[in-house]
């Protein structure tokens, strides 16, 4: 059985919460990859296949049709590409809080498992996700920091939603009470991550500029998997860690939720 190395009250380390997500990764490697894979790398790739069929089956004979047939294809397929990331994302990040949960207090996760918790939660996710993001949104048209703290503060509402069932105004509320005083903390882990993503992503795009096609479009779906995947297992970390520093609860507390 493995279990959590967790911090003493009052303190959210980042360190720690690295050091958990990877492990949580490393026991769980052909889950998290496989789900992040599916809910992830899967639309990536869908999208980098159809980009590029788009992009060479164009006709010099037909050219201001195509144009014009193009920018109407492009916006209603523009907002289904959106819906559909927006829903895939949420369901990853449901389902890796559900695995990591379970891998910190000592269980197995499985991948049937990890797939139900995270349907049956995919509305009231959504419901927060519409929120978080009308939120942050319109902070941010007024002023940048207003919209960092607010996406700081209900950054880990989801996890809460799917331990604790507070529902949607509920998780987002407790979200706010236990990042309270860790918020500089989870800026400097988010920022560190952002710009992990940005270096692997920079180092693909040389290999995706070489390598058109179904190769390019496999190596994008690749990042898009392991950087989604780090991030939403360090999310659901980051709310053990915060349970941990502001509660004082054990991994095992926070698994009967479940039983």
């Amino acid at each position: 059985m493995t279990t959590a190395t967790l911090g003493q009250p009052g303190r959210f380390e980042i360190g720690r919460v690295f050091n958990n997500t990877f492990a949580v990764i490393g026991r769980n490697i052909g889950l998290c990859l496989g789900l992040a894979a599916l809910f992830a790398g899967l639309p990536k790739l869908v999208t980098q296949l159809l980009t590029t069929a788009t992009h060479t089956a164009g006709d010099p004979a037909n050219l201001a049709l195509a144009t014009t047939n193009y920018k109407l294809g492009f916006f209603v397929g523009f907002a289904l590409v959106g819906i559909v990331y927006i829903v895939f994302a949420l369901l990853l990040q449901s389902s890796l809080v559900r695995a990591a949960i379970e891998d910190l207090n000592g269980k197995r996760p499985t991948f049937g498992d990890c797939i139900r918790i995270a349907i049956r939660y995919l509305l009231p996710t959504l419901g927060i996700g519409l929120l978080v993001g009308l939120g942050v949104g319109f902070a941010s048209i007024a002023l940048l920091v207003p919209g960092i703290i607010l996406w700081l503060g209900w950054s880990v509402a989801i996890p809460v939603l799917i331990q604790e069932r507070l529902g949607v105004f509920g998780s987002m509320s407790r979200s706010r009470a236990l990042t309270k005083g860790s918020r500089w903390s989870l800026f400097g882990l988010f920022v560190i991550l952002i710009i992990l993503a940005m270096i692997i992503q920079s180092m693909s795009a040389v290999v995706v500029y070489l390598f058109h096609g179904i190769i390019a479009a496999f190596l994008a779906a690749l990042v898009q998997t392991v950087v989604s995947m780090v991030i939403s297992v360090a999310t659901a970390v980051s709310y053990v860690e915060l349970r941990q520093a502001k509660d004082g609860t054990s991994v095992s507390d926070l698994a009967e939720i479940f039983s």
